[in-house]
């Protein structure tokens, strides 16, 4: 194991707690197997004891992906651990992942247990998951601020009785790279079977460190599995970014020395597709997936870039995804380029009717836009993927007036359930004329946290945009997500998206690591 460092993805999980970024099963699904093309080691699936519709999720991705390992988060209880079984029977490769708090803040004031009773229950569940699955992770929660004499005994019992990976998360972002490197460092040489478990960093951005420490935990404390997410999702400031490790360890070899087995031209393919489902807008100047990644403004830098790529360049486009050659498709494309489009993207829709649907989608689109772009494609192919939700609340015709001097008016036609409704209303804006007008008739009461409003592709007034809503109401957050190339029609499709979500009975518990 020495040369291999395992890239356990937790965007499903752990990314998924990030306010307003829960998904879908089908969602779920479909990210799934674009991480299984990305050839990451291990999927965390989700939590299976925490709702009906993350155990259906959890299962229907077991049932899927056959290369990578498919992972369930579960509390330290014997009803969370059988859950997590049951959801990944159908699993080709599986691991439970089971965890309990360990400093001693968590466990006095969340858990309410002694010392003893939590490193008894660590021990039993352990031993519980291993008599039902033959790969067990543990985690310590919050294991960084644990004191390290109550982890080193904690971490020994469950190795003996069968955890083969341990994980030490830094739950709160609070590590800096060189003092958790030496703890991970400490604990493998104080705890005598360490070499029993693959040993693993899970750490949290807060000081924005979380690529830096995991990196550390590698190389000075002897890690071999990451645990990250894509574009870095997750509660509070996020996750360790799992682009940003595989192509520093890529980038970098020479002082790294360890090989992954992740595809890296799936990269930018899985971000677009996180991003466009969660509603969560990738930063233009994030590393490796932003849309300024790979773009020069200075003179001085596109001159030595032409000349020479390697002057300001240590990494190519191509390399992690991005295509040289956007355009791909227009109003003359037949359904057989649309459909190889399609699988080039990685997208598998379940049926031909699914094809047909998002095919009649996109010459809806390219009557409109004359250039279609791969952002558009996966845009318009998510926006579809809400139809096999059975959305309640569904767009049907939308007339707004605006001019200087007058204030806008807006007509607006949708669907709840079977019933059509008419609504109309004044607004400040276009916007918010369209959104008044459902309001009228939804009465959700609803709270707007966020708006904003986001070029699908650049460089054209002809982009389409993308539109995220996110609402909060009864403490459930929510995200929905709207695109068209009239930004008040996508703002009302994102409208309607989060509406939808909120009718949904799917729940979310938040488990912690």
């Amino acid at each position: 194991m020495a040369d291999k460092l395992i890239i356990f993805d937790t965007t499903l999980r752990d990314g998924e707690q990030s306010p307003g970024a829960s998904m879908t099963r089908d969602e779920k699904l479909r990210i799934a197997r674009q991480l299984e093309r990305l050839r990451v080691d291990v999927i965390e699936a989700g939590f299976a004891a925490s709702s009906n519709g993350d155990f259906e999720a959890v299962k229907a991705i077991a049932g899927h992906v056959r290369e990578s390992i498919v992972c369930s988060l579960a509390r330290a209880n014997d009803r969370d651990i059988t859950r997590a079984a049951e959801a990944l029977k159908g699993a080709a490769r599986s691991r439970i992942h089971t965890f309990i708090a360990t400093s001693a803040l968590h466990m006095e004031k969340k858990l309410r247990m002694t010392p003893e009773q939590v490193h008894e229950q660590s021990r039993l569940a352990v031993r519980f998951a291993r008599n039902l699955c033959a790969d067990v992770e543990f985690s310590p929660e919050d294991g960084y601020r644990s004191d390290p004499d109550f982890l080193c005994r904690v971490l020994e019992t469950v190795i003996a009785e069968g955890a083969t990976t341990i994980n030490v998360p830094d739950t709160v972002g609070y590590a800096v790279p060189e003092l958790f490197g030496q703890f991970i460092k400490t604990l493998r040489e104080r705890v005598p079977n360490s070499d029993k478990a693959v040993w693993s960093v899970h750490c949290h951005n807060d000081l924005g460190m979380a690529v830096a420490n995991s990196l550390a935990g590698v190389m000075i404390g002897g890690a071999r599995q990451i645990e990250c997410t894509i574009n870095g999702l997750g509660e509070r400031a996020g996750n360790c970014s799992l682009e940003e490790v595989v192509m520093a360890l890529r980038t970098r070899r020479d002082y790294f020395g360890l090989e992954v087995g992740v595809d890296a031209t799936q990269i930018v393919p899985a971000s677009r597709m996180v991003s466009q489902t969660t509603g969560f807008v990738i930063q233009p100047n994030k590393a490796v997936v932003g849309a300024n990644a790979f773009a020069h403004a200075s003179g001085i830098h596109q001159d030595g870039v032409l000349k020479a790529r390697d002057t300001y360049e240590i990494m190519r486009a191509e390399d992690v995804g991005w295509s040289a050659n956007k355009i791909v498709l227009g109003k003359l494309s037949g359904r057989n380029a649309f459909k190889q489009r399609l699988q080039e993207l990685g997208v598998e829709l379940e049926s031909e009717g699914e094809v047909n649907a998002a095919f009649a989608r996109f010459k809806d689109l390219a009557d409109r836009k004359s250039e279609i772009f791969d952002e558009d494609i996966i845009a318009l192919v998510s926006d579809e993927s809400v139809s096999a939700e059975q959305e309640h609340y569904r767009l049907e015709s939308l007339a707004q007036h605006s001019e200087t001097g007058e204030r806008p008016h807006a007509s607006v036609v949708f669907k709840a359930g079977e019933v059509e409704h008419h609504a109309e209303s004044d607004g400040n804006g276009p916007v918010d004329a369209s959104l008044k007008a459902i309001e009228s008739k939804v009465r959700s009461g609803a709270e707007m946290l966020l708006y904003s409003v986001n070029a699908i592709t650049s460089g054209s007034t002809e982009s389409q945009g993308e539109v995220t809503v996110r609402l909060q109401f009864g403490g459930r957050v929510v995200n929905g997500v709207g695109a068209d190339p009239d930004i008040v029609v996508a703002s009302a499709k994102a409208y309607l998206a989060a509406l939808n979500k909120l009718h949904s009975n799917g729940e979310r518990v938040a488990a912690q690591g």
